[in-house]
């Protein structure tokens, strides 16, 4: 897929957008009436990694506030791009400190925060650039309890001081936790029961940091298990904006 460029284009890809982020709504709607929570408490961050800034836009034309990617590479020009839309950009991949200082001109969240020496990084950006940045600690529930995960994300004893540390920490926010349902280790093939393990780690954490009330789990196959563990966001990429045929 390239990137479009004719008006006739555009109005193809923005009905295929309309169709699918409609379908998208369907699945999160069934998903809270089954778990008996209203629609508006769960957020769709709609994951635009690989994908133009046209598809940006004309993803906020159809209403989407909350958009998500994973490389700073692709999402600062993006973003850019995409400044006079009225757009929260979450970064969820790992981030590296020397992209700290970009990251932190865009994105309203970092969902991926999981070692102290990122969270030094972000503060002093956040404090250089006067804003105030959201955190989300990435849980990594495949990595032991002090290690790190093959994704990215600190082990479950490691949650609680990492996060005391970006409380702490001067333009950062604690908003909550994220995941990725892990691949390997006893979760593996077990979306519901990770989804779940996390909510009770959210639900410790909000006994010390009351605010941090954001639980961010679940994408394109496993919305559905997120929604009815708890989570409050989801991250949905493919749903959306369909298979992205890899370059090369």
């Amino acid at each position: 897929m390239t990137d479009l460029q004719g008006p006739a284009d555009l109005q193809d890809r923005e009905a295929e957008l309309a169709s699918n982020l409609a379908a998208v709504e369907e699945r999160i709607s069934a998903a809270c009436a089954a778990a008996g929570r209203k629609r508006e408490d769960v957020t769709l961050i709609v994951v635009t990694k690989t994908y133009p800034a046209s598809d940006v836009r004309i993803l906020s034309g159809l209403g989407v506030r909350h958009v998500a990617e994973n490389r700073d590479q692709d999402a600062a020009p993006k973003a850019a791009e995409c400044a006079d839309l009225p757009l929260t950009w979450h970064f969820v991949g790992q981030l590296q400190t020397n992209k700290v200082r970009s990251v932190v001109g865009y994105a309203g969240l970092v969902q991926s925060v999981d070692r102290a020496k990122l969270v030094t990084a972000l503060s002093k950006e956040a404090v250089r650039a006067e804003r105030e940045l959201g955190c989300l600690i990435q849980v990594a529930l495949d990595a032991e309890e002090d290690g790190h995960g093959e994704r990215g994300g600190v082990g479950v004893g490691g949650v609680e001081e990492l996060a005391a540390r970006v409380a702490e920490a001067p333009g950062l926010r604690l908003d909550g936790l994220m995941t990725v349902a892990p691949l390997t280790g006893v979760y593996a093939g077990r979306q519901q029961a990770a989804f779940e393990r996390l909510m009770d780690l959210s639900t410790h954490l909000r006994t010390a940091h009351p605010a941090a009330n954001m639980v961010s789990a679940g994408m394109s196959s496993d919305l559905e298990e997120a929604v009815a563990a708890g989570a409050t966001h989801v991250r949905v990429g493919t749903a959306v904006l369909g298979v992205r045929p890899r370059l090369g």
